[in-house]
């Protein structure tokens, strides 16, 4: 196997000497169960996590990519993975692993060790948004579309410095429509354009997101549980193409992007990003 999908986080469970319990969780990318162990709390250290790794490695083929979503999880498992020579990468996009867990917390209520506290297994506390640096912000926003059958031909194939498309996301493979409208928001960076890309490609953008509020904003989620604002906005017209921009992606499955020029003239593009909500 090549990819695994971990998570090592304290459980409702404890110990017959009331310790709490730590799990650790492991699949493939298509959720089949390779690997579980359980470690008390006071037992959990590098140690022990580089010890079970070895373990699954044995049984299952040794992985070459560690995929992990919840920050509290990542440090140890880094660590872990650093010792091992296995490559560890944070993302959210763990579907596998999230449906595993939730089937897993199911059970634990059926066990004579749990501990009956309410309990969500992939909730994540996520912090208040906060602003872009002001130094990288560029000259103006809008909303835009894109036919899902012209994204991976005009924009898969032109020289953009930085170009993030996962395969996952390719309108083809969600089985999307050619003339499905993918709603996007587009940044004219101005002199920005370049600096305000490479920070976004740091970021690791996930999803970008219309919150209703006073002011309304525009939530870029990204990382594991990073929150950056993009926008706001009270403007009655910039409103009703927000409400379209988040009524276009409830029919795109989500699929949505993110496009940084240095100007509206359409001959050069600086950074693009096919995203996806839903997904944490």
């Amino acid at each position: 196997m090549d990819i695994w999908q971990a998570d090592f986080y304290k459980r409702p469970l404890r110990d017959a000497a009331g310790q709490v319990l730590w799990e650790l969780l492991i699949c493939d990318p298509t959720g089949e169960l390779t690997y579980e162990a359980f470690c008390p709390q006071g037992e959990v250290n590098v140690d022990w996590l580089v010890s079970q790794l070895q373990v699954a490695g044995t049984k299952t083929g040794r992985a070459n990519i560690i995929q992990v979503f919840r920050p509290q999880s990542l440090n140890l498992i880094a660590q872990a993975g650093q010792l091992l020579g296995i490559k560890i990468q944070a993302t959210r996009h763990t579907p596998a692993l999230k449906r595993k867990l939730q089937e897993r917390a199911a059970q634990y209520q059926q066990q004579g060790n749990y501990t009956g506290e309410a309990y969500n297994i992939i909730a994540l506390d996520k912090p208040p948004p906060v602003p872009l640096p002001e130094n990288l912000w560029g000259d103006r926003w809008r909303f835009a579309t894109i036919p899902a059958g012209d994204i991976e031909e005009a924009l898969g194939k032109r020289p953009i410095p930085i170009l993030q498309m996962p395969e996952e996301l390719l309108p083809l493979n969600l089985g999307l429509a050619s003339t499905v409208a993918v709603p996007g928001v587009v940044i004219d960076g101005g002199r920005q354009s370049m600096a305000l890309a490479r920070w976004l490609q740091d970021a690791q953008p996930v999803a970008l997101n219309y919150i209703p509020g006073v002011p309304d904003g525009l939530i870029l989620e990204a990382g594991l549980v990073e929150r950056w604002v993009v926008a706001t906005f009270e403007d009655t017209e910039v409103r009703d193409a927000a409400l379209m921009y988040q009524q276009r992606q409830q029919l795109s499955q989500g699929l949505h992007f993110l496009l940084v020029q240095p100007d509206d003239s359409g001959m050069t593009y600086t950074g693009f990003w096919l995203l996806q909500s839903g997904d944490g």
